[in-house]
């Protein structure tokens, strides 16, 4: 970080409004870009990301979880199963990443020891202190924390919860218990399938139980006020499943929804899409009209330019889970 002071003060100049001028160091950023891209290629020669994570890899995106998730609803219905899903949310994901665990990962994946020695530089033991107007606090370590708009990030957090994927699928297998996984960042999703709704509960209370053990060796917690549950099924009976009750797990009482959000995708129990379809029609029709105010008094944007923006602005919205 370069600081260079403002030039000589002049008369309009008031003591108070004489503030250094910070240059962000853009240097680092686009090294941060080039080790990032370096880490991907890597990781997915060697396969080292759990197969269900879709967060921080090239290529993917919200629209590949939300066609996964679809897909493996539509499955469960050819076989006349029920498919539920128990959503939960890491509290706090980016900065409560443990430095020397991630380190771990990095050598379980396969890096050079040159590699794990830089990023040990890099992360281990770093220092910082608080500062607020003239007063500034004593240096102190910050041993966890990944910065949230790094280049190196989305990669960092891949690889940090990977681990953490297998242990607990090899522990759901060891149990016996039908639940796979699928996780999107600190989005994650416990998804269960079978006829009986009762046996769902109970599929779902004990792999959310066994969830909490790895995460908190892994210094992570789960924030359980954003713990979401909600089932699939295409009967068109009256459906009425019985809420789950996790609080023996410090979790809250799940009560069925009507619909449900995830990733930006509205889902209702028969994957109608009707609810989602209206709300990104409507948010499109407003942005269309909100283009009307691009433009000075005089003059409008011209037809090219209003195309363009349609292309740019509205038809992404428009679209946005067509896929599904």
């Amino acid at each position: 970080m370069v600081i260079i002071p403002k030039p000589n003060k002049t008369a309009y100049d008031s003591p108070k409004s004489f503030q250094p001028i910070v240059l962000l160091n853009t240097i680092r950023k686009l090294i941060e870009k080039v080790i990032a891209e370096c880490l991907q290629f890597h990781i997915a020669k060697n396969n080292f990301i759990h197969p269900s994570q879709l967060d921080g890899l090239k290529f993917k995106s919200t629209t590949d979880a939300g066609v996964t998730l679809t897909h493996i609803i539509r499955s469960g219905w050819i076989k006349n199963k029920t498919t539920s899903i128990l959503a939960f949310d890491i509290a706090q994901f980016f900065p409560s990443l443990n430095h020397c665990m991630l380190v771990l990962s990095l050598a379980k994946a396969g890096l050079e020891l040159k590699v794990t020695s830089f990023f040990k530089d890099f992360l281990v033991k770093r220092k910082t202190n608080y500062t607020w107007n003239e007063s500034s606090s004593q240096m102190f370590e910050v041993n966890v924390g990944v910065g949230q708009g790094s280049a190196l990030s989305p990669i960092l957090s891949a690889l940090y919860l990977s681990p953490l994927l297998y242990i607990l699928e090899k522990r759901l297998k060891t149990l016996k218990i039908p639940v796979s996984l699928l996780s999107f960042v600190d989005d994650g999703l416990l998804i269960s399938q079978n006829k009986s709704i009762d046996i769902l509960n109970s599929q779902l209370f004990c792999s959310y139980n066994i969830l909490s053990s790895p995460l908190d060796k892994f210094g992570l917690n789960i924030e359980h006020s954003k713990t979401e549950m909600f089932h699939f099924n295409r009967s068109h009976r009256t459906f009425n499943p019985p809420p789950l009750d996790l609080s023996p797990l410090g979790g809250p009482v799940l009560r069925p929804k009507n619909l449900w959000k995830y990733l930006g995708f509205i889902f209702d129990r028969k994957l109608t899409f009707h609810q989602h379809i209206d709300y990104y029609s409507n948010k499109a029709i407003s942005t269309v009209k909100c283009m009307k105010l691009l433009g000075n008094s005089t003059q409008e944007i011209n037809p090219l330019q209003k195309c363009l923006l349609y292309r740019c602005c509205v038809l992404p919205i428009a679209l946005y889970g067509f896929q599904l």
